[in-house]
Parts: structure tokens; sequence; C-alpha cells
């Protein structure tokens, strides 16, 4: 159970973080509200999941998640560039989420 809240989480983290960027420095109500739903949805579900994951493993895997979420958000959603050398780096930090979790 911790696994899946713990994957949850790192998708709120992607909306927090879109939502960080379209709050335009908190000057828009909508996404500065999303923004704090998703914040405290993606801590609590970090906290929970760290009473078994280990602190080290769960807040990779967690980062890991909204960082590949994020790229992939904005390079759907706002055209952001997807060249070869930016979506390796993804691939890498995929890797090592994936082999933390098999590691664990």
């Amino acid at each position: 159970m911790a696994w899946v809240v713990l994957v949850l989480s790192g998708l709120f983290e992607t909306v927090w973080a879109a939502a960080l960027g379209a709050s335009r420095g908190f000057t828009r109500l909508g996404p500065s509200l999303l923004f704090g739903a998703a914040l405290l949805a993606s801590m609590g579900g970090l906290a929970f999941a760290l009473r078994t994951i280990p602190l080290g493993t769960g807040y990779a895997v967690w980062v890991g998640i909204g960082a590949v979420g994020t790229v992939v958000y904005g390079i759907v959603a706002l055209q952001e560039p997807a060249s070869v050398l930016r979506l390796l780096c993804v691939a890498l930090i995929v890797g090592g989420v994936l082999g933390l979790k098999v590691l664990h």
C-alpha cells in the first residue's frame, strides 16, 4: 500500500509543479488553489509512505516521479522541446527510480 501511495504522491507532485507555473507567482487564484491542494496531497502521501519505505528510497522515487511527470507535462501540454538528449536524461531518471524500487 505504501508504494501505491508513494506513486500517487509523485503524480501529485507533477500537478503542483504544473499549477505553480500556471499560477504566475500566485497571481492567479485557480492555479494557486490547485497548487495548495496538490501540495498537501503530495506531501501527506509522502509522509504516509515513509512510515514503511526507507527515507532515501522513498524520497528519491517521489522526486523522480514528479520530475519525469513534470517534464512529460511540459513536452505534451506546453510544447517544450523533446530532444533526444532530453529524453535520454528522462530515461536515466526512470531507470534510477526503477532501480531503487527493485533494490528496495
